[in-house]
């Protein structure tokens, strides 16, 4: 059912709502709501779709004024300074380092507010929320009518990566909020000198159009947003928290989805994932792509490379030469604190604990000397401070009587990643991306697959992806439990997950991609409960993310080899004490045995979780439910053979055997 989304169909609900039709209409208001200084920044703006945009956001949300942020050190500094003033951040001790705190009732992802907006005819994503655009218009009327009365609207021109990559889109930021705007000069590239070449070049741009309103929690029930597919503008209203009002991050990126399963099949994807490049044996660079859910582990595996691009989003395209390239389309993280500390993020800790990097804290706690502090950093925490629930002291507890901890779970630090130690700037800027060779996929699975294994093929790659699980985070309001969530991506999914998966296989399988990756899956969260031992406690630690990384690196290089079961390749033990011993650590059999021993009930029980998902929804490739198959078939051989607990000496006799009775 591919091709059923339609750009610029329908009704344009933003220029309906501003009423602004001309050219001459939106000069004309914008000389009466702008100053000289911004009336000349806006003159240099040409692209007319672009000036009717701003203009109707302009007229249906009705400032007292207008601030356009050119990109400029003198508009930057402007823009810091409005914030600390307005009060939506507050200064804190340590040089460029100020704190942000959202509604205590705002935390995280207002999933149960957030909309499609769809035409009549448009189908979208099973797990995603969908509104009639006759009913979003009502909302967005009644509700954004206005709603900048008393404000500045704040409009910046930014780029969703390098100037000139093939894969970067340009974009609108349109906001009251001056901590927004402060995070997406920190997060992106300013493209307000070339804003109407780069509209040329790619063809479209994204338009993002927000405001908190009083930013009450009594507003909080009608916070809304609203992503319009078809005319790629997003509106968010009521809400401060950057997930629900930064929209060039998660809602251009859903649109960025769209573009690439129905515009751009089988030359373009866009991905919730980290890239970094790790140094193999002889010095050699190899850069990974690898999808997590929030708050699983992926800003912790990006910094482990030794050339780190970015923690969050990746645009990848099939480059003429055959190969996978990828960019970030951000220059900055928006990264959860909690366990950020020194033995685990070294490079992170510094550019937050020592002077020199630019940083908005949000939801930590401060404590009486103007220090933040949060959950897991590995320090001292103190006995009182202002967190997220206002005045906290040791002991605190809610309504329930649970205790509050010192911040909260979903607790950021937004910063520009040139203050990262081992971050790529030359590789992160270059328009033609970087070459990936790894592509890794991971969840929350405390009981069921092993640290790391290698798909068979594209095709048990793109399986992997489309199986992972997670526990429920605190990135989203309102989520409880394990959740599916295919290729870490699905929250950002708009339409059937039939079509992005369709596009999927037909991408990895391309005759274009000459040089292919190797797709893997990742597990950090196995537990000793799970294999023979008792409490929760992990496995592993996250130190051990290099060793897997590294032995992922060299099979890509064809330097190991692995043990093939039905679900993949695992690593052999001799290759993993090597790596381990390369990061001062012991690696007992023991523990290798107790990592990669296969629990065969628990493996089934998930293939048929995600297979009866999927068989409730419409149009999804054949290919997945034959790999799951392929799968359950090799599965029930070893069960039958060996019982439903298979050893890695049994699964090395199996594999020996299937070799053997190929070659008879």
């Amino acid at each position: 059912m591919l091709n059923v989304l339609e750009l610029k169909k329908g009704l344009d609900i933003l220029a309906k709502a501003g009423g602004i039709e001309s050219l001459d209409e939106a000069r004309a208001l914008f000389e009466v709501k702008c100053d000289r200084e911004n009336l000349a920044k806006l003159s240099k703006i040409t692209n007319e779709e672009a000036l009717l945009k701003i203009a109707n956001a302009i007229l249906m949300t009705d400032p007292d004024a207008v601030f356009v942020n050119s990109g400029s050190e003198a508009d930057v500094q402007k823009v810091r300074e409005m914030s600390l003033e307005k009060g939506e951040e507050r200064p804190l001790p340590m040089k460029d380092h100020t704190i942000h705190f959202d509604l205590a009732q705002e935390q995280a992802r207002i999933i149960d507010r957030t909309f499609y907006i769809v035409n009549e005819d448009e189908e979208t994503s099973v797990l995603a929320r969908s509104i009639p655009r006759d009913e979003a218009y009502e909302y967005i009327r009644t509700y954004m009518t206005g709603i900048a009365r008393g404000k500045t609207l704040l409009v910046g021109f930014f780029s969703r990566g390098p100037v000139g990559a093939p894969v970067a889109i340009p974009a609108l930021e349109i906001t009251t909020s001056t901590y927004v705007m402060h995070s997406a000069n920190i997060l992106y590239r300013h493209v307000y000198d070339r804003f109407d070449e780069e509209v040329q070049r790619a063809g479209l741009f994204f338009t993002n159009v927000h405001s908190e309103g009083p930013n009450r929690p009594e507003d909080l029930p009608n916070a809304r947003v609203f992503m319009d597919r078809s005319w790629l503008t997003t509106f968010s209203t009521f809400c401060t928290y950057a997930g629900n009002t930064l929209l060039l991050k998660k809602g251009n990126h859903r649109f960025a989805v769209d573009l690439a399963t129905y515009y751009q099949r089988e030359e373009k994807l866009s991905e919730h994932m980290f890239i970094t490049g790790l140094t193999g044996p002889g010095g050699r660079r190899t850069y990974f792509a690898g999808a997590a859910p929030s708050g699983c582990g992926k800003t912790t595996t990006a910094m482990v490379g030794t050339d780190f691009v970015g923690d969050d989003l990746a645009q990848m395209w099939i480059a003429e030469d055959g190969t996978l390239r990828a960019i970030n389309p951000e220059i900055g993280i928006f990264g959860i604190v909690q366990d950020v500390s020194r033995e685990s993020d070294p490079y992170l800790m510094k550019a937050l604990r020592e002077e020199g990097a630019e940083v908005i804290w949000s939801n930590v706690l401060i404590d009486e000397h103007g220090v933040p502090h949060w959950v897991g950093n590995g320090e001292e925490a103190p006995k009182k401070g202002l967190n997220f629930q206002g005045e906290w002291w040791e002991g605190k507890t809610d309504e329930k009587g649970k205790p509050i901890p010192i911040s909260h779970p979903n607790a950021r630090c937004t910063l520009s990643n040139s203050f990262i130690g081992n971050y790529d700037e030359t590789a992160a800027e270059d328009p033609r991306g970087v070459e990936i060779k790894v592509i890794t996929y991971s969840g929350r699975d405390s009981d069921t697959m092993p640290p790391v294994w290698v798909a068979k093929d594209a095709d048990h790659g793109v399986v992997i992806g489309a199986s992972v699980l997670s526990a429920a985070t605190a990135t989203e309001v309102g989520a409880r439990g394990v959740r599916r969530q295919p290729w870490a991506n699905e929250p950002f999914i708009p339409g059937p997950l039939a079509d992005y998966m369709d596009a999927q296989f037909v991408f990895f399988n391309s005759d274009k991609l000459e040089s292919k990756p190797i797709m893997a899956g990742l597990n950090y969260f196995l537990i000793h409960g799970a294999r023979g031992g008792e409490g929760d406690e992990l496995l592993g630690e996250k130190r051990d993310v290099k060793v897997w990384l590294g032995w992922l690196e060299r099979m890509a290089h064809g330097e190991v080899e692995a043990i093939e079961t039905p679900v993949g390749f695992i690593p052999k033990y001799e290759d993993l004490k090597e790596l381990f011993a390369g990061i001062g650590k012991e690696y007992p059999k023991e523990l290798y045995d107790k990592q990669f021993v296969f629990h065969v009930d628990n493996i089934l029980a998930r293939i048929d979780l995600q297979e009866e998902a999927y068989r409730k929804e419409k149009n999804i490739p054949a290919r997945l439910f034959e790999v799951y198959e392929e799968q359950r078939k090799g599965l029930e051989e070893l069960k039958a053979k060996y019982g439903p607990i298979v050893l890695v000496e049994q699964l090395i006799e199996a594999a020996s055997g299937q070799l053997a009775d190929c070659r008879a």
